[in-house]
C-alpha cells in the first residue's frame, strides 16, 4: 500500500484534486470530515472544543457553528483591535484524534488492498510535523488572485470579503513555496479544469507504479 498526503495552501483546490484521484481509483479520506465527525455532540473532541472555546460556538440545537469556531480559533477580523488567533490551541485538541482516525483508515485500506492508493486530504500536514507518515506528498497550488476569485463565487460574496477571509486562514499555514519545496509531485490547479485533470493522470499513473511496486 501506498500511503499519500495531499495537501495545499487554503483555496487551492485540493478537495478537487482528491475526487479526480479517487475516480481514477485511488481511495480518499478528509481530515475535515474526520474533525467534523469528532465534532459531533457527545465525542471526547466536541466537550474539549466546547470546555476551551465556550458555549458562543453552539448553535441552538447543542452542536457546534462551524463559522462562529473559525472565528473563535483563526481571530475574527471584524473586531477591532482584531481578537488573537488561537488555531493552535485547536489543533492540539483535534489533530491527535483526527491522526488516530486517519491511522486506523490507511490500516484498514492496506487490509483490503495491499496494492492501494490510501490518500489523506488534510490541510496542515506540513505545519503539522506529519509528512513523514506518508510515503509520498502531493501539493496542490494556486495562485492567490485565482483562489479568491474562486472563494468568492463559493461563498457568494464579493472578491475583497474573500481576499480578506482567505489571508485570515493563511496565516496559519506555510507559504506555497515551503510546500512545493516538501512535496513529491506538485499539481498546478490555476488553469483549466481539463488542465488540472490531465496533470492530477499524470500524477495518479505514477503513484499507481509505485503502489505496484510496494511490498505487500
Amino acid at each position: 500500500m501506498l500511503k499519500v498526503g495531499l495537501t495545499g495552501g487554503i483555496g487551492s483546490g485540493k478537495s478537487a484534486v482528491g475526487a479526480m484521484l479517487v475516480s481514477l481509483g485511488a481511495h480518499l479520506v478528509q481530515a475535515d470530515q474526520i474533525a467534523h465527525q469528532l465534532m459531533q455532540p457527545g465525542e471526547a473532541v466536541f466537550e474539549e472544543v466546547v470546555r476551551q472555546f465556550g458555549t458562543g460556538i453552539l448553535e441552538p440545537d447543542g452542536r457546534i457553528n462551524r463559522q462562529k469556531l473559525a472565528d473563535a480559533a483563526f481571530g475574527s477580523s471584524q473586531q477591532n483591535p482584531p481578537r488573537q488567533s488561537r488555531i493552535e490551541e485547536l489543533n492540539r485538541i483535534v489533530h491527535p484524534a483526527v491522526t488516530r482516525r486517519q491511522e486506523e483508515w490507511m490500516e484498514e485500506m492496506g487490509r483490503q488492498d495491499p496494492q492501494a492508493i490510501a490518500i489523506v486530504e488534510a490541510a496542515l500536514i506540513l505545519e503539522a510535523g506529519q509528512a513523514k507518515r506518508f510515503d509520498r506528498l502531493v501539493v496542490v497550488t494556486c495562485p492567490l488572485e485565482v483562489r479568491v476569485q474562486r472563494w468568492a463565487r463559493r461563498t457568494g460574496g464579493d472578491e475583497a470579503a474573500a481576499r480578506k477571509e482567505l489571508e485570515r486562514r493563511r496565516a496559519a499555514q506555510l507559504p506555497d513555496e515551503e510546500k512545493v519545496r516538501a512535496a513529491d509531485y506538485v499539481i498546478d490547479n490555476s488553469g483549466t479544469m481539463a488542465e488540472t485533470e490531465l496533470r492530477t493522470q499524470a500524477v495518479f499513473v505514477e503513484l499507481r507504479r509505485e503502489a505496484e511496486s510496494s511490498e505487500p
